[in-house]
């Protein structure tokens, strides 16, 4: 398999680890830029893990000339982006009545903001290189949005509805832009679930289980492979039959 020069967003978090592992796992001619903003700890070990084949890269997803910063790096280095998975995210849940408007707007900048900048952002390079893959991490909440959640279900939603437009535009181009929308998975955020709280959410799920950050990361690298090439415009759900 030929190289591919790969960007992963919210690269510290646990899905962010396992997207950028199963990329490195694919082939050992890949290299993976970890964006990271404010923490790294778990970024700089994997890329320390993997010297010459996986680097960190300071990006404040919400900020477009921090997008534009980190594409110039990444050129600078290896002349090409071939892959570009918008995972970084955040949410802060609250009652629309009482939610202040500055978490909406947080929440909105981080979630749809940062995919909207980060595919403007390679598109230019990917045109001209007549290819590439977009993977955006939406989430279960787009689909079936959950009292409370306000804001990061109307941003997932419009990362969905982002993904299926701009599939279109560049279809004809050899680019791809898919959208893969996680559950309940094993990750940070579950992990503040109070312990009634995270068994009533196992038992709306048919399988009975939290799905693990490797499941998502392969459904999202298989998305940025060769063989989904005929796959654009889609959302997939990785949620254990909830939906």
């Amino acid at each position: 398999m030929n190289s591919r020069i790969i960007l992963v967003t919210g690269a510290n978090g646990g899905l962010g680890q396992a997207i950028a592992r199963a990329f490195l796992q694919e082939s050992p001619a890949n290299f993976v830029f970890l964006g990271i903003h404010s923490r790294r700890e778990h970024a700089d070990k994997l890329a320390q893990e993997n010297p010459g084949r996986c680097s960190c890269l300071v990006l404040d997803v919400a900020s477009a000339e921090s997008w534009k910063q980190a594409l110039k790096e990444i050129l600078a280095g290896h002349g090409r982006i071939d892959v570009l998975v918008n995972n970084a995210g955040s949410h802060e849940d609250s009652l629309l009545a009482t939610m202040p408007p500055e978490s909406w707007d947080r929440v909105l900048a981080t979630n749809l903001d940062s995919v909207f900048h980060g595919c403007q952002v390679v598109l230019p390079t990917m045109i001209g290189q007549h290819g590439g893959r977009i993977v955006n991490v939406s989430s279960l909440s787009a689909l079936l949005a959950p009292a409370g959640q306000a804001n990061y279900a109307a941003a997932k939603a419009g990362v969905v509805a982002l993904t299926q437009s701009l599939a279109k535009e560049v279809a004809r181009i050899g680019i791809t832009v898919n959208a893969v929308c996680p559950g309940f998975v094993e990750t940070e955020t579950l992990a503040h679930l109070a312990g009634e709280e995270k068994k009533a959410a196992q038992m709306r799920i048919p399988m009975r289980r939290f799905g693990r950050p490797e499941e998502v990361a392969a459904t999202i690298r298989f998305l940025a492979s060769a063989d989904a090439s005929y796959i654009t415009g889609s959302a997939i759900k990785v949620d254990g039959g909830i939906f």
